[in-house]
């Protein structure tokens, strides 16, 4: 395991000092967005890091009974989740709106038969970078954009980091139950 005290730990572009596992360990005396955001990759990271190594079946395994969540649709859900919080209700961009075409309360956890997990794993990093971007580009204090919303970047921004550790304990649930793999 590597020391991260050690001066030859392997460390991020941002400077993040990465786990053994590859995730970036959030940064704790670092300015407030820094903060926020290195929390929210950490989470971003971990749900890549409990999708990993599944195969399209475990993917897709409803696995916790009576639950019909799958690792597969967790993640998707997050990344339609990522896109209506960050680009389209704060930065008011003209994407379609995540849940228009899926059936009603389904929140974005159905996958369709012909999506991979790569392909949902690629969609979600594309749209942890759309978010990263509209972060980076505003202020933390700014308001959303969108017609109706009324909240700041710094709410969207800690509303994600729950919402994405709330779905990191069903990931870890769901991953246990599949094959044994446990950890943080």
């Amino acid at each position: 395991m590597t020391d991260p005290t050690s001066t030859d730990a392997q460390v991020d572009p941002a400077g993040r000092r990465l786990r053994p596992d590859g995730r970036p360990d959030p940064r704790e005396a670092a300015p407030e967005r820094d903060v926020l955001g290195d929390v929210l990759d950490f989470l971003r990271s971990t749900v890549e890091l409990k999708a990993a190594g599944l195969s399209e079946t475990q993917a897709r395994t409803a696995a916790v009974p009576p639950s019909p969540l799958t690792v597969a649709g967790v993640v998707q859900h997050l990344m339609l989740v990522e896109r209506f919080w960050f680009a389209i209700d704060f930065d008011g961009q003209d994407l379609p709106h995540p849940w228009t075409d899926q059936e009603p309360g389904d929140g974005g956890f159905v996958v369709a038969d012909d999506v991979t997990l790569a392909e949902v794993l690629d969609g979600y990093r594309a749209e942890c970078e759309r978010s990263r971007h509209v972060v980076r580009a505003n202020d933390l204090a700014e308001l959303a954009r969108a017609d109706g919303m009324e909240f700041s970047l710094r709410y969207a921004v800690t509303h994600m980091i729950e919402e994405t550790a709330r779905h990191c304990g069903h990931l870890d649930l769901l991953r246990e139950a599949l094959d044994g793999t446990t950890g943080e």
